[in-house]
């Protein structure tokens, strides 16, 4: 069966809950929104202490920072350990961490030995935890469904988080209230439990069989490679900034805009938050059917212009529950834009770097929050909220409108299965796998009325093998004989090359290699060169 990015696919008439139907999918699932659950409640706890501190505007922004920057910093790798490592171990070992950090946090706090420096450390390793967890759970739960329901999965990733958004604040919010952060925060170390006890009880796919898995360092740099060498996962991630930039106003600032605009509790503050969540899951109901009547590109906008509206109502609309009602439309926009990228992201990337490509999806996510929510924290301590979130949406609305200029790329042909078709390498010794660096040369003899449509052809082909492990891929034409050319690339070891002929490489790569040879007047012939030693 041949796996396609479609329309059709993200249309699908197929409900969105189905993948839930299966039970290692559904642990996992609820799982993750128990973890969800603590995430919001103490991300709402942290923010709420610190409102009462002075310059609380740029503070609460900061525990926006402290939460999304350790995926900044840490997801890259964490996505190089998913591709690398057994999934679950990891998972179980990080939530056992974060077991720990949550118990911390909590007993510190009920001793009232939390000032503001020590709770942003601690909302940092919490952080720490959600960027090593994101990428090895995008991973496993879609190794539990069927392709065809892979989209599903990401938008019920969506629902989990947002559902613990809209559930969350509200109930952080009543705590706070009648017990106080302690207790808040000591839902972070319970859900983080019962994530554990979730994975202990998953069953696990079966591994592949193949060469031996990638060392750390080569991973973290291959990973890097392909996204570098990858134009439409590199528009991809563009379109996450255009969005979650000036999006991250009302996630750092609505605390603010609670207690000093509506001068409203902590329970005014949740409300709003949930209603946000509570957009977002209905954004994943209505989404299939929004997908088939809209293009990606036209959703982009439809999103934009909504989430703008819902910033300018953040400052203009001075009644709680019109302004609650009118934060709905931001979270479905929040939804249709990050899930729908986070889905395609998932059935493009092939499974060898599929970790990797989510892990820079996440770090996409988390610079743009990061430095959205710091920038518009220090604006509005500057400037005021009215000027800052009018400029947030106006950034938002300009953000949309560049979709005529960089729009999301069509890849509705593209043949993601994993190819293996190169024939094995005919050597005259069997070289040690990290032996290196090693030249690979393909020569090619084209007619000259086909020329120029070859150069175009090995321009598709050279940048496969750079994002498949070549460090270095040129096509270069012989002085002597004008009509051969030579496609020359680099390897760091024997091993980086020999997984493209074990698996790197794609349906797609096969139909673009083949196309340039079939402009070709002879069979291209290739060879591969080692590091010469003189013999002792």
């Amino acid at each position: 069966m041949t796996d396609r990015v479609t329309r059709a696919d993200h249309a699908s008439a197929q409900s969105v809950w189905a993948p839930l139907r299966i039970g290692s999918f559904r642990v996992l699932w609820f799982a993750q929104l128990g973890s969800m659950l603590g995430v919001w409640m103490q991300t709402v706890g942290a923010q709420w202490i610190l409102v009462g501190t002075p310059d609380s505007a740029a503070l609460v922004a900061l525990v926006q920072v402290a939460t999304t920057l350790p995926m900044l910093l840490f997801a890259l790798p964490a996505g190089a350990l998913a591709d690398i490592m057994d999934r679950r171990r990891l998972l179980i070992t990080v939530q056992l961490f974060q077991l720990a950090v949550g118990a911390g946090l909590s007993i510190l706090t009920a001793l009232d030995l939390m000032p503001p420096a020590l709770l942003l450390t601690f909302t940092f390793l919490l952080g720490s935890c959600l960027a090593a967890t994101l990428p090895a759970y995008q991973v496993v739960v879609q190794e539990l469904v069927p392709r065809d329901q892979v989209r599903a999965v990401a938008s019920l990733g969506g629902v989990a988080v947002n559902g613990a958004r809209a559930v969350g604040p509200a109930l952080a919010g009543a705590l706070l209230a009648q017990v106080g952060p302690s207790v808040v925060f000591a839902v972070t170390a319970v859900a983080a439990l019962a994530f554990v006890l979730g994975l202990a009880v998953t069953r696990r796919p079966p591994p592949d069989v193949g060469l031996p898995p990638e060392r750390f360092a080569s991973a973290l740099r291959a990973g890097g490679r392909y996204v570098r060498n990858s134009p439409a996962v590199r528009r991809m991630l563009l379109r996450v900034v255009l969005f979650v930039l000036p999006g991250a106003a009302i996630w750092a600032l609505l605390p603010v805009v609670a207690a000093d605009l509506l001068h409203t509790g902590s329970t005014g503050y949740g409300l709003l938050l949930g209603t946000l969540g509570a957009g977002a899951v209905l954004g994943a109901a209505v989404l299939p059917q929004v997908g088939g009547r809209l293009s990606p590109n036209q959703l982009l906008v439809v999103s934009g212009g909504l989430f703008a509206a819902s910033l300018l109502a953040c400052v203009t609309v001075t009644n709680l529950l019109v302004l609650a009602a009118l934060l709905v439309p931001a979270g479905m926009a929040w939804l249709a834009v990050l899930m729908g990228i986070t889905g395609a992201l998932q059935v493009f990337l092939p499974g060898w770097v599929r970790a990797r490509g989510l892990s820079m999806f996440n770090v996409a996510f988390a610079a743009s929050q990061a430095f959205g929510s710091l920038l518009w924290g220090v604006v509005a301590q500057w400037f005021g909220l009215v000027p800052t979130f009018v400029a947030a949406a106006v950034v938002m609305a300009a953000g949309a409108a560049t979709v005529r200029i960089w729009p999301l790329p069509d890849v509705a042909d593209w043949d993601r299965t994993s190819a293996v078709y190169w024939p094995e390498p005919e050597l005259a010794y069997e070289p040690d796998p990290h032996e290196g660096p090693v030249l690979v040369t393909v020569r090619y003899v084209v007619s000259r009325e086909h020329e120029a449509e070859f150069l175009d052809a090995m321009e598709l082909v050279r940048l496969g093998r750079l994002r498949t492990g070549a460090t270095s891929c040129s096509l270069y034409r012989d002085g002597a004989e004008p009509s051969t050319f030579v496609l020359v690339a680099l390897y760091p070891t024997w091993e980086e090359h020999l997984r493209q002929h074990t698996g790197r490489l794609t349906g797609t790569d096969r139909e673009r290699e083949e196309r340039a040879n079939a402009l070709t007047i002879e069979e291209p012939e290739g060879a591969h060169l080692f590091p010469a030693h003189r013999d002792n």
